[in-house]
């Protein structure tokens, strides 16, 4: 079996693979600072039970990531995914200036994946993300492994910002 003849496995980091919750500070209250938000994101620790997932799809699977980070966060979540030794996959990150919401930008690219391949799963944190790639036929494993955040769902929904 070739490399792009196989089923793709699509895993979200945030909530996913990552463990954001020591950045959630920087989303409360009226002024949020993005800045920083994303510039603690290479301090994330890892989600034990999204990595052993990854790793074990990555058995019969080519792995795909797919964020709501900013494409300004690149080299650092490049750093991030080698680091937790993670397997090598194309990662699909957020235009700069895009403010559509989550469920939307996914869709979007999950759409795109699975016109040309198997998408054989989603793994995404996100209820509103999963919900749409459900209602669009894709097989969604939730991740339910980490603590939510109420600032971040608001800004997946309302903000566009990861």
């Amino acid at each position: 079996m070739t490399e792009n003849s196989r089923p793709l496995a699509v895993f979200d980091l945030d909530g996913t693979l990552a463990d954001s919750g020591h950045r959630q500070h920087f989303l409360e209250g009226a002024k949020r600072d993005w800045t920083a938000f994303f510039a603690a994101a290479p301090a994330d620790p890892p989600l034990a039970e999204g990595i052993a997932l990854c790793l074990a799809a990555a058995e019969e699977c080519e792995v795909v990531y797919l964020t709501g980070r900013p494409e300004r966060c690149r080299r650092d979540t490049r750093a991030w995914l080698a680091a937790q030794g993670l397997p090598d996959g194309t990662l699909h990150m957020r235009p700069n200036a895009d403010r559509r919401p989550a469920r939307t930008t996914k869709l979007e690219l999950l759409r795109r994946l699975g016109a040309g391949r198997e998408v054989r799963m989603l793994v995404d944190d996100d209820e509103l993300v999963c919900d749409a790639a459900e209602r669009a036929g894709f097989r969604v494993v939730r991740a339910r492994w980490a603590a939510p955040s109420e600032a971040l769902k608001d800004a997946q929904e309302r903000e566009g910002r990861t």
